[in-house]
């Protein structure tokens, strides 16, 4: 809070100009200068308060874990986080399971889906969504949560290919009316 409140203060100072919209074409003296902070710099600003203590503030490990909302229909809600994430996980090991099983039995979607897939999908579908569920309802997001090579970006694009991808395959699998593989 007083971070912010000690930013304002300089943004908007009669020294920088900011306020007045004078920005880059006013001139501003050498000794009034100050050096823009980029978006994603690190800056450190501590203060004390009028009575000597130290103001606490939250370490950086702490401040890395967002909390989101909790409430089942807003993590199942259309723009919450948990129906495009469950649905490409799913999507992901689908996609993985249908080819594997084409590539070892020869069989298709459609014959995979006939011949005894209904109770595999229906019980990855629940493992997974409780599996993702539960992560979320205790309030973790999943952006705190992503490293920089295992990315919630990077799964989230994972998921949507493979979204696209189980489309594709069951599409040109009855087309061909045959394995595509």
């Amino acid at each position: 809070m007083a971070t912010s409140s000690v930013m304002q203060s300089i943004l908007v100072s009669p020294v920088t100009g900011v306020a007045k919209g004078a920005g880059l074409n006013r001139t501003i003296p050498r000794s009034c200068y100050l050096p823009r902070q980029g978006r994603n710099s690190g800056m450190l600003v501590r203060c004390m308060a009028k009575d000597g203590r130290k103001e606490e503030v939250e370490s950086p490990i702490e401040a890395n874990v967002a909390k989101v909302k909790t409430d089942f229909f807003d993590l199942l809600a259309f723009s919450g986080p948990g129906p495009e994430r469950i649905n490409g996980r799913l999507a992901m090991v689908g996609f993985v399971a249908a080819i594997a099983v084409e590539l070892y039995k020869g069989e298709d979607v459609f014959a995979q889906i006939s011949n005894g897939g209904i109770p595999w999908f229906l019980l990855t579908t629940g493992v997974l969504s409780v599996a993702s569920l539960i992560p979320l309802s205790s309030g973790v997001s999943v952006e705190s949560r992503s490293k920089p090579f295992w990315s919630s970006d990077a799964e989230m694009l994972n998921g949507r290919f493979a979204m696209l991808g189980l489309v594709a395959l069951a599409l040109t699998e009855y087309v061909k009316g045959g394995t595509l593989v």
